[in-house]
């Protein structure tokens, strides 16, 4: 049995802002829901917000 390689990048399909919590949902198997309402937990102590734009300008985009 192969090992599948998942590599991250930002969701062409499930974007709001910049895809980058859609990115991490497709990465982990995870619902999109989740991951934004731990961003946004994450965000209240002060560095999610800082750490989501480093995210959104050094995630690649999805290829098609």
């Amino acid at each position: 049995m192969q090992d599948e390689i998942r590599k991250l990048y930002k969701s062409r399909n499930d974007r709001v802002i910049c895809g980058v919590c859609g990115g991490f949902a497709e990465y982990l198997k995870m619902d999109p829901t989740i991951v934004r309402l731990i961003m946004v937990l994450i965000a209240l102590t002060g560095g999610g917000i800082i750490a989501y734009i480093i995210a959104a300008l050094v995630m690649p985009e999805q290829p098609f």
